[in-house]
């Protein structure tokens, strides 16, 4: 069964997780989430235990207990609606990202061009100051 585990606190690592759930029977693996860019603690997890029974019995105790400081949230894991393969390939091949390869769409009668910088007035008219002009697009 796979198990969700939130509220961690920053400090908690995989192996805490782990010998946390251990006390309860076999665990497969336990895993705690990191920010790809930042390194950081997203402060949630995954914990797979093969036995159900035991899992159930994890959840039922650990559920708003402390875990290094933090009042920790267990509970089933739900899974996921499409598969994460699915999204994956879906991504791959560009599917509908809001702008197809281009870098966005074009806003149409939005914008005129006048010697370089851009007048947001959709009549047609002069404006003298335009506080939007120093922006670089």
């Amino acid at each position: 069964m796979n198990i969700f585990v939130a509220k961690l606190s920053s400090e908690t690592t995989s192996e805490d997780l782990e010998n946390l759930f251990s006390h309860y029977g076999e665990v497969a693996y336990a895993k705690v989430i990191f920010d790809r860019e930042t390194g950081n603690s997203k402060r949630y997890g995954f914990v797979e235990m093969p036995n159900d029974p035991e899992a159930y019995e994890a959840i039922s105790e650990l559920n708003d207990s402390e875990l290094q400081g933090s009042t920790i949230i267990v509970k089933k894991s739900a899974p996921r609606e499409g598969g994460r393969e699915e999204r994956r390939d879906f991504r791959r091949d560009g599917g509908n990202r809001g702008g197809g390869g281009g870098g966005g769409y074009r806003r149409e009668g939005g914008y005129r061009r006048e010697g370089g910088n851009r007048d947001f007035n959709r009549d047609g008219g002069n404006r003298d100051f335009n506080r939007r002009s120093d922006r670089r697009y």
